[in-house]
């Protein structure tokens, strides 16, 4: 299966969302990525619900929208009301993770869960079965432009296996600094979805830069340095 590519707006010109938003439409990016943080989960606040509507109504790529925020039961429906195609919660936030991924597909959503860099994906092993992607911190969340974590290799590799043993038809999707130079090695490790933002808007050409993560192939991997 081809990867996906969903660039995420955290690293966009906020002065002109809608330039670059369209700049989106017209790549080859298969998502457009949301950071919703609420500065209690993480040290940072993004934005909120009548951003992400005006968001929705120029976007023309699935709004692939990331909860870093606690208690994300309260507002599962009015995120889908705004157009969340895959809705991804953190594991450290959902006291009952089941419930609430069984909720997001009940509510005809695409169901996700984020793990952050210290969580084992052993945890995620009774709960595979009821979603369709989980997304890899590969970085402290809470601020783009950070370094990617190496150590999130070996943990792309187990969740894989994990994965595949059980047959199960989760997706696994990677964010923090990821760019053209290890995007081949991550896919190579298994991962489905790269998330780029750094490294896509804040390139010479964005368009270009999200057609080269695109394009990239997994035995690409062997001629790569990271």
């Amino acid at each position: 299966m081809d990867h996906f590519v969903s660039p995420s707006l955290l690293a966009a010109d906020f002065g002109n969302l809608e330039k670059d938003i369209l700049m989106v439409n017209r790549s080859q990016a298969d998502w457009l990525h949301l950071d919703i943080m609420d500065g209690v989960f993480v040290p940072n606040i993004s934005f909120g619900f009548p951003v992400i509507e005006c968001i929705k109504k120029i976007a023309e790529k699935p709004l692939d929208i990331h909860l870093m925020i606690i208690d994300p039961d309260r507002y599962l429906t009015r995120f889908r009301d705004a157009g969340a195609y895959m809705l991804t919660v953190q594991y450290e936030a959902c006291t009952h993770l089941h419930r609430t991924v069984t909720e997001i597909r009940d509510l005809g959503m695409k169901a996700g869960v984020a793990l952050n860099p210290h969580t084992p994906v052993s945890h995620l092993r009774n709960v595979l079965p009821y979603i369709d992607m989980v997304l890899i911190m590969t970085v402290n969340p809470g601020f783009g432009g950070q370094s990617f974590i190496m150590e999130s290799f070996n943990k792309i590799a187990e969740l894989r296996k994990l994965i595949d043993s059980g047959g199960y038809k989760v997706l696994i999707e990677v964010d923090g600094g990821i760019d053209t130079k290890n995007a081949a090695k991550l896919i190579e490790s298994g991962v489905n979805v790269l998330v780029a933002g750094s490294s896509v808007f804040n390139s010479d050409d964005p368009e270009a830069t999200i057609k080269t993560l695109k394009a990239t192939k997994p035995y690409d991997a062997i001629s790569v340095s990271i």
